[in-house]
């Protein structure tokens, strides 16, 4: 029997499924560790996992199936990773131009940024997020263009041929893109086709694209494509992003900022 441990398979495959849907994805060698087997012995452990159907496998570990394809609500959201988005959204302050134009897709990062908006430099904002226009209508200094079209209930944001039409006729400095996963080979993911052609098109309407992403979407690939990750300019994620991912993301050309 490798390593000796066999006999408790069961019982370290649940382990590593509880870590899994604990933590939003598990780590090879950080497993190796913890288990006290070979990391080989997680690779198979994960594979056995995968064919039952309750991980994914991705680079240096996986991803709970829970994550793939079933799309978690604003609440859910807003609450798993507060304080490393909250990180991230002040690093974006760093990306936003002196004056002009800025992009702010939906989401609960993008969200954050909205709030972190200095009130010292006049800006014209667009977004098709409901939360974030909601957030900004009374805010000295924004103009705000709300984007609309048919809004979906899981992330009140509008979608739909409408909302492509009015995003088709801006060009902003910069457009601030949430998304569900981020790879070199699969770009930039997302579990819906139509919020992934409206966020294709946020991606279009700006000179640069500033992806706001936490460390569970780096090394995952969802079931829409947004973008080739040759659109965008720059990630910002949190410090615990794998680093070999972060490598790999930046030797495509990707400049990864770890808040």
């Amino acid at each position: 029997m490798d390593d000796g441990v066999d006999v408790y398979a069961p019982e370290r495959h649940q382990l590593i499924l509880t870590a899994a849907r604990a933590d939003g994805r598990v780590d090879v060698m950080a497993l190796s560790r913890q288990l006290d087997v070979t990391p080989e012995t997680v690779r198979r452990d994960l594979t056995t996992l995968e064919r039952r159907g309750l991980v994914r496998r991705v680079h240096g570990g996986a991803i709970p199936v829970e994550r793939f394809g079933i799309e978690p609500g604003l609440a859910d959201r807003e609450s798993r990773y507060a304080q490393q988005k909250d990180r991230i959204a002040e690093a974006a302050v760093d990306e936003l131009p002196d004056g002009g134009s800025i992009i702010l897709d939906a989401g609960t990062t993008t969200a954050r940024l909205a709030e972190l908006l200095p009130t010292d430099r006049e800006l014209t904002v667009a977004t098709h997020s409901l939360p974030i226009a909601m957030l900004l209508a009374n805010r000295p200094g924004i103009t705000l263009h709300l984007v609309g079209g048919l809004v979906r209930w899981r992330t009140l944001a509008a979608v739909g041929g409408w909302a492509r039409q009015a995003i088709a006729e801006i060009h902003a400095d910069v457009t601030f893109l949430g998304t569900n996963g981020i790879t070199v080979e699969h770009g930039l993911t997302t579990p819906d086709l139509a919020e992934a052609q409206v966020k294709r098109a946020l991606v279009g309407a700006a000179r640069r694209t500033v992806v706001l992403a936490d460390h569970s979407k780096v090394g995952r690939a969802d079931f829409a494509l947004v973008a080739p990750i040759d659109r965008a300019d720059t990630l910002i994620t949190d410090s615990q992003v794998d680093p070999e991912l972060a490598d790999e993301l930046e030797a495509a050309g990707l400049t990864v900022v770890r808040a």
